[in-house]
């Protein structure tokens, strides 16, 4: 089967602003990832230590009003995976593997992609949120900062660029 083209990214640019809008009029909040993510870990996490999950400052609080799974950034993030998932497939975009270039050997790139994921979701939780919250959520609110982080982060791919760059030819 031929994967069928992708969606014009004009047309997928405003798929996802309505969606954001969609999200602060039902929701009364924006779009994020890395919330998600944090709930289910503390939720692992609790099923391991309870007593010292509950005393902690920082993952205490998710256990407050009731089980940490039943909040919407956890089924926002179990939506977009899903959502994902059937949109490829139906694209005819599934196909296992692991996407590297000519001279990463397989480890490595699964080792390189368990790293700056780990790193990009410490850096998630230091600044409260992740990069979808803070560039779509922030920007669509007009906010300073947002719009500061999403160009130090352009910024900072720029730079990197050619340092990775040799891996993907």
């Amino acid at each position: 089967m031929q994967p069928r083209p992708y969606w014009n990214p004009y047309l997928a640019g405003i798929g996802l602003g309505l969606v954001l809008l969609f999200s602060y009029l039902v929701l009364g909040t924006g779009l994020g990832a890395s919330g998600g993510i944090t709930r289910i870990a503390a939720t692992a996490a609790h099923t391991v230590a309870p007593a010292a999950i509950e005393r902690s400052d920082y993952l205490g609080g998710y256990f407050a009003a009731g089980s940490p799974l039943a909040h919407y950034l956890v089924l926002m993030l179990v939506g977009t995976l899903l959502g994902g998932f059937l949109s490829a497939a139906a694209a005819g975009r599934v196909r296992p593997g692991v996407e590297r270039g000519p001279t990463a050997h397989i480890g490595l790139r699964l080792v390189l992609a368990l790293f700056g994921g780990g790193l990009a979701g410490l850096g998630a939780r230091f600044a409260q949120g992740c990069t979808s919250g803070q560039a779509l959520s922030g920007g669509a609110m007009l906010q300073t900062g947002s719009f500061v982080f999403t160009g130090a982060c352009f910024a900072a791919a720029f730079a990197l660029a050619p340092l990775v760059k040799k891996e993907w030819r």
